[in-house]
């Protein structure tokens, strides 16, 4: 068994000797470690929590921490972790409450990004990716092959059914359909050239002139992009500033916020 002298483990953990528990980590009571898991380090984990085999935890993780409920009165709720997930740097998985049945369920072959957070008595499938942030309230259902994007939050008691696709920054308040794509609205727009801020960095009034010139032509003209883009190279030869966002413009692979 390979544990830092910097570790502080609980007598009472149980802990196979293929395990590797790095500096720092605190691994509690009631925890039970499955073959070949690594605690990279600065990994807490409280009991009761059983996790499985070949689990890889990084840095800062705080797992099987008590509940974020007012009613939770320390009961010996539990976590069950399956195998071979990565649960990525300040990840937090919480344990059950006894109203919501006293367990937080994680299945085998996931990724949870960092500051994914899992709260109490959720169930989270097999195959599930939980990118930078994403964030389960209590009682969530995460079904298997699904993705939740960065800084998702998912309501409580939602589902999100299986090979579903949460795109980033989605508010989720009802179930997410299986096998669907769901993403809240991308309402952005570019609102003209940053002029205060140019104007700090230095820029002369030439300069900003010439740069609020091609932004109304680009975002005022009523000229789709294209169109814009030909009408300022028409214009004769462009400014340092307005050949840097044209090339930029025309340089894209996804299409720019306008």
């Amino acid at each position: 068994m390979s544990i830092h002298p910097l570790a502080v483990i609980d007598p009472g953990a149980v802990i196979p000797a293929s395990c590797t528990i790095g500096p720092f980590c605190t691994v509690g009571a009631g925890v039970e470690l499955g073959e070949d898991c690594e605690l990279v380090s600065h990994v807490v984990v409280a009991g009761p929590t059983r996790i499985g085999s070949h689990n890889k935890i990084f840095p800062f993780a705080s797992v099987g921490m008590g509940p974020q409920d007012l009613s939770y009165k320390g009961e010996a709720t539990r976590l069950e972790i399956g195998d071979r997930n990565h649960l990525r740097e300040f990840v937090t998985i919480h344990r059950g409450t006894i109203k919501g049945g006293g367990l937080t369920r994680i299945g085998s072959d996931n990724l949870l990004m960092a500051y994914a957070h899992v709260a109490h008595d959720c169930v989270v499938g097999n195959n599930v990716i939980m990118a930078n942030a994403a964030t389960l309230a209590g009682h969530v259902v995460v079904e298997d092959f699904s993705v939740v994007g960065a800084f998702c939050a998912v309501h409580q008691f939602t589902t999100v059914g299986k090979y579903a696709y949460v795109g980033g920054g989605s508010m989720i308040t009802q179930d997410v359909l299986p096998y669907s794509k769901t993403s809240a609205a991308r309402d952005n727009h570019a609102y003209g050239a940053n002029s205060l801020g140019l104007e700090r960095r230095g820029f002369s009034k030439e300069r900003l002139r010439s740069l609020q010139h091609a932004f109304r032509i680009l975002l005022a003209s009523k000229l789709n992009t294209s169109q814009a883009l030909e009408r300022l190279r028409s214009e004769g030869e462009l400014s340092e500033d307005v050949e840097i966002l044209v090339s930029f413009i025309e340089k894209s692979k996804r299409g720019v916020v306008k």
